[in-house]
């Protein structure tokens, strides 16, 4: 029997923290916080819930690929942002959509946006689900008929695969795991690994301008995108298939990031990579984070290039298992289909012993991707790999467990970074009382600057969860606009980031924006609220 994906949570039904589990990290919670204990709280069941009726029907020719099933209207309703865990439990589902529609091909997907311009239905498209930043919520606003979730998900297939120029023509609904595995029989990869990996879609990533598995040279989906088809409200847009080109402004750039506001992603010719056979990878201790985030910069502009370069302050080692939580450790990695990597390891070590860095014991492989799973970097990787499964146990009962990414420039990074801890323990304390836990490590490095990614922890009251992320939310994020750095690095701007992304986008460009949504969507069907407004 096939499991469903929780309507209420990360993965699948019965997967996530064991009761044993779930009781030892709310003791732990409680220790930490000081309180006597922290209690579990039963997720929803569908039939708790009280959903509205839907205020549309399908049409007749499209019925077969359009369901009112409550389960998938709950399911399609949020993301899995901590906005979102805190609604589901408290059984808030009136955004839900009015229909799911799941398309079988690039026409069924021609018919369901004519419909739906043809009678004011909102349309919110939907690849894994993943976001966490609303942006697949149908929150629209009450200028529509009606909202209806567009499911790529049957859209799952590689169609092509160019094996001389190592390129894949993949329709977008395919998830993380089922690309990979079709890639897998030709010795090809996509090589692209967020932690939403299972459970997002390759359209999604192309749509959210995803970041991935590298950390240095292919950090983003943009790095592998070779062409676009796309589905609009004004027809289909199909762009040319190149390696480069300097032909003006590329037309698929306007649609990676778009967040499905201008159109469908329904394909894409993708560059991929032969699989790799040589990997080596190394932990190295830092006395502090400051100190191995000028490692890490050596590290940037040596042009080594590792694919692992994740540098976790002393709070996220220690929570990771990667440490004792008194110094900070970097995750570095190198892998090669082609060479071995062990010397640029090597001399990548050297660099950081220049900053006072101590390597744990380098391992090297061929052919044994094991390898990553091993010594303080495989800790750490498999504490974040389980962190979703961990917020759905916090959030609940009270603890406000949540995160947020930017990136700025090195000649500006330290006082940043310390700016925004400064700003988070503040507003924690000032919405409960106490410092909470703040911790930071850097996702992606590039040679001019980093992308921290910060988690913030502090304990409120079940009722009081959503004010208290939000008070904390909107304070971080202030800072972050203030002090000039990004929104977003990686997680899309959604709804939730849209009032700060609206402060750092330049004005004549959000104008050029809306313009282009204007030309594409004409009745402003198409995800309506996010990036900008529809005219």
């Amino acid at each position: 029997m096939t499991r469903r994906r929780k309507f209420w949570g990360w993965g699948l039904e019965g997967e996530g923290l064991t009761p044993a589990e779930q009781a030892d990290l709310l003791r732990r919670m409680a220790l930490r916080f000081g309180v006597a204990e922290l209690k579990a709280v039963p997720p929803p069941r569908i039939e708790d819930l009280d959903l509205r009726p839907p205020r549309i029907e399908p049409p007749a020719g499209l019925a077969d690929r359009i369901t009112a099933d409550p389960y998938e209207r709950a399911l399609h309703t949020y993301g899995k942002s901590l906005r979102d865990i805190v609604r589901v439990f408290r059984r808030e589902f009136g955004p839900a959509p009015d229909l799911v529609a799941y398309p079988t091909s690039e026409e069924d997907v021609v018919r369901i946006l004519d419909w739906c311009a043809d009678r004011r239905v909102a349309v919110v498209p939907f690849g894994g689900g993943s976001s966490v930043v609303g942006g697949v919520e149908p929150a629209v606003g009450d200028g529509y008929a009606g909202t209806l979730s567009l499911d790529l998900g049957r859209l799952d297939r590689v169609l092509e695969i160019d094996r001389v120029s190592r390129a894949a023509r993949i329709q977008a609904g395919v998830l993380g795991p089922a690309l990979e595995a079709q890639l897998r029989p030709h010795g090809l990869t996509l090589r692209h690994f967020p932690q939403s990996f299972q459970y997002s879609s390759l359209g999604g990533w192309i749509a959210t301008r995803s970041g991935g598995h590298y950390a240095t040279l292919y950090t983003h989906i943009d790095e592998f995108v070779e062409g676009l088809r796309v589905v609009t409200a004004r027809g289909v847009v199909e762009t040319r298939r190149l390696p480069a080109s300097g032909a003006g402004p590329a037309p698929d750039r306007l649609f990676i990031g778009s967040e499905g506001i201008l159109g469908v992603i329904t394909e894409a010719w993708m560059r991929l990579q032969d699989r790799p056979r040589h990997r080596a990878m190394a932990a190295v201790f830092f006395p502090d984070f400051l100190t191995g985030a000028r490692a890490v910069r050596a590290l940037a502009q040596s042009g080594l290039f590792p694919a692992n370069c994740r540098l976790l302050d002393p709070h996220e080692a220690g929570e990771a298992g990667a440490g004792d939580g008194t110094r900070a450790v970097l995750v570095l990695g190198f892998e090669s289909a082609d060479h071995p990597v062990d010397a640029a390891l090597s001399r990548a070590l050297e660099l950081c012993r220049d900053f006072g860095g101590e390597p744990e014991s380098a391992r090297s492989a061929t052919d044994d991707p094991a390898v990553a799973r091993t010594g303080s970097a495989g800790a750490w990787r498999d504490a974040f790999l389980r962190a979703p499964y961990a917020r759905e146990v916090l959030v609940p009962a009270g603890v406000v467990a949540d995160t947020y990414e930017t990136a700025v420039t090195w000649d500006r990074f330290e006082a940043f970074y310390s700016a925004l801890v400064e700003t988070t323990e503040r507003a924690i304390r000032e919405i409960s009382g106490h410092p909470g836990w703040v911790a930071c490590r850097f996702t992606h490095v590039y040679p001019d600057g980093p992308a921290p990614y910060f988690s913030f922890r502090a304990l409120t009251r079940p009722a009081d969860t959503l004010a208290a992320w939000e008070h904390i939310k909107t304070a971080v994020s202030e800072a972050i606009v203030r002090l000039g750095g990004t929104i977003t690095h990686h997680h899309a701007v959604g709804r939730d980031h849209r009032r700060w992304y609206d402060q750092e986008l330049p004005p004549l460009f959000r104008a050029a924006l809306r313009a282009a949504k204007a030309e594409l969507d004409p009745r402003g069907i198409l995800n309506p609220g996010v990036l900008v407004d529809p005219a």
